[in-house]
């Protein structure tokens, strides 16, 4: 038997899905990781841009790769709901987790004073394990929506022959 075939086998339709995403969602979330931690570096230290500034330049970037890897692998099998809807909403959860990076560095820069690139690189990456959690599931949730579930029809509703509440018609 093929590794890994047993354990697949084992698991839901669900759970199978979810692996899926996940390990598709980490790869794509690692690739755009090192992007992201990469041009905040070279921004910061070598274009000599702002600390907040090079935060968001590097989050725009990597967050433009990040909805392409993951509208077209990470949450491929997921229903379409059109592009304009899930760009607006990806990058609205994507704002939302972006201001909240921001806070963490400006909090760390300006009231407590930290200038090193290491301080402010440490809190980028805090700020950014934080974020990927809330994206995961805002992503799942609102962006890239779950396929519909299958409905059944139920079964009539009839009074029986003495007028009594309602029964089920086999």
């Amino acid at each position: 038997m093929v590794p890994g075939a047993r354990l697949r086998s084992r698991l839901s339709a669900g759970a199978t899905l979810l692996l899926r995403e996940l390990s598709a969602f980490g790869v794509v979330g690692a690739a755009c990781l090192v992007l992201d931690l990469t041009l905040f570096q070279v921004l910061y230290t070598s274009v000599g841009l702002g600390a907040v500034t090079s935060k968001v330049l590097a989050s725009a970037v990597a967050t433009t790769a990040a909805f392409v890897g993951h509208r077209y692998w990470s949450f491929s099998r997921r229903v379409r709901s059109g592009l304009p809807r899930e760009y607006v909403l990806f990058f609205g959860v994507n704002g939302l987790t972006l201001m909240l990076s921001m806070l963490m560095i400006a909090a760390v820069r300006y009231p407590l004073g930290q200038e090193s690139a290491f301080a402010l690189q440490l809190t980028n990456v805090a700020a950014i394990a934080l974020g990927t959690a809330l994206r995961f599931v805002l992503y799942r949730r609102w962006v890239f929506l779950a396929p519909a579930a299958p409905t059944f029809p139920r079964p009539a509703l009839a009074p029986d022959a003495l007028g009594s509440p309602a029964r089920r018609v086999p």
